[in-house]
């Protein structure tokens, strides 16, 4: 059997496993250790088995992985996310559908310094949807609007999947945060948009609430002061070359954590529970790290990513269609496969052809995070709309896939800007870093 063979028949098992619901870093090391075994037998196998945990521990890049989600913790434990939505709302109050706006426009500006969008999506429904469904909102645009907003959290930069890609395609983190964030604002108000059509073609959607007087929007413009510092040492800091992101994030964390107890809005327990969540969060990560690595190097030495470009090419498949198929099968994997996996599985597979059409990994990997957004989103199994579901159960699930429905245009328009207009991934990253 050839190595081509064996590399197609361990992806069909992967995906097996997966369906049948075995732990993503579970099915990565069986799989990974069975292709190994079979192309360089059981020794050579097990020796790659016991060096690569080594090597994605001691990998620097993916330091800053832990180090944004206490960042992330931390904010989370200090309410910063309420001050976001408090000063969103006060400001575009007396606006129809300005609550819908003010969910999407805090769950941008908290991923900002989260860099999680199912954190964002819980964090957001904690705090936003209580304040909609009192203003006599409708269940299915107030949910669908925090999922969408909290779908950004992952393309905003601080991003950790963008720090895994970077990792996995060898590119510079620094330069993939440039190149997200013309995309991630332009998707942040794709769904502003979204959200004030929807409501005003439909105003039961969205009551008008009573306008605040100035000196209160004035006043609210006071309140995120902490989340602008943070964005301005970690994210300011990281484009303009005065820290590495590892450095940012650590300054991040200890600036999320000094502003917490300054301000007396963080004890030492919550202070415990926020280490603790980023240490278990952070190792659940690590795990699945150190599976896709191990498949991965099953995956390079079985070929199979030459193999998709030389058959793409005898088929004379020009580079947009090869795009099309590859966006396509990331929406269809998403149904199953949560964001991370995904990418930890399917980049090394779809890169190389990507890379030997001529297209630029840095702008690929936009579009990677793009469609893993639709993942979290996109009914029947995107996972914001389980975990919003999850923080208020009376909300059923049937209301929430007809809420996010029009939010879903905005991902597939910014996925077509991107292939008619890479530079609006590209310009940001080369005026900066060449």
């Amino acid at each position: 059997m050839s190595v081509q063979w064996v590399g197609a028949i361990g992806v069909l098992a992967l995906f097996a496993l997966l369906f049948l619901r075995t732990p993503v870093w579970a099915a990565l090391i069986v799989v990974g250790l069975a292709g190994n075994t079979m192309i360089n037998g059981w020794s050579a196998a097990f020796v790659t088995l016991g060096t690569t945990p080594f090597d994605v521990s001691n990998s620097y890049p993916l330091s800053v992985i832990p180090l944004f989600i206490l960042m992330g913790d931390v904010a989370s434990s200090t309410r910063l996310s309420a001050d976001l939505f408090n000063a969103a709302r006060v400001l575009l109050s007396g606006v129809r559908g300005g609550l819908a706006v003010a969910a999407i426009g805090a769950s941008a500006c908290f991923g900002a310094v989260c860099g999680s969008s199912i954190a964002t999506a819980a964090t957001m429904s904690r705090i936003a949807l209580p304040e909609m469904r009192k203003a006599n909102y409708d269940d299915g645009l107030a949910a669908g609007a925090i999922a969408a907003g909290g779908s950004i959290g992952i393309l905003v930069p601080p991003s950790i999947i963008l720090v895994i890609y970077g990792a996995i395609a060898e590119q510079s983190v620094p330069k993939l945060f440039a190149a997200a964030l013309f995309p991630a604002l332009i998707l942040t108000a794709a769904y502003v948009v979204l959200a004030l059509a929807t409501a005003s073609l439909n105003p039961k959607l969205a009551p008008v609430g009573k306008p605040s007087s100035w000196r209160e929007r004035a006043a609210a413009l006071r309140q995120p002061w902490q989340f602008v510092l943070l964005f301005t040492l970690t994210i300011g800091g990281i484009y303009g070359g005065i820290f590495s992101p590892t450095e940012a994030a650590a300054l991040g964390a200890f600036g999320a954590i000094a502003l917490g107890i300054l301000g007396r809005r963080l004890s030492i327990a919550q202070l415990v529970d926020a280490v603790e969540g980023a240490v278990i969060t952070s190792s659940l990560l690590f795990a699945i790290i150190i599976g896709a690595t191990y498949f991965a190097n099953f995956v390079v030495q079985t070929q199979l990513p030459q193999l998709l470009a030389s058959t793409a090419k005898s088929l004379h498949l020009p580079g947009l269609a090869v795009m099309f198929i590859i966006i396509v099968a990331y929406v269809v994997i998403g149904c199953f496969l949560e964001g991370i996996g995904m990418v930890l599985i399917t980049v090394p597979v779809f890169l190389p052809l990507v890379v030997q059409y001529g297209y630029d990994p840095v702008w690929f990997s936009i579009i990677v995070v793009i469609v893993v957004e639709l993942g979290l989103i996109h009914p029947p199994v995107g996972m914001n709309l389980f975990v919003i579901q999850a923080q208020v159960p009376d909300i059923k699930l049937g209301s929430i896939y007809r809420g996010i429905l029009p939010f879903l245009i905005a991902p597939f328009v910014l996925l077509a800007l991107l292939l008619i207009f890479p530079q609006l991934a590209l310009w940001l990253p080369k005026v900066l870093y060449g």
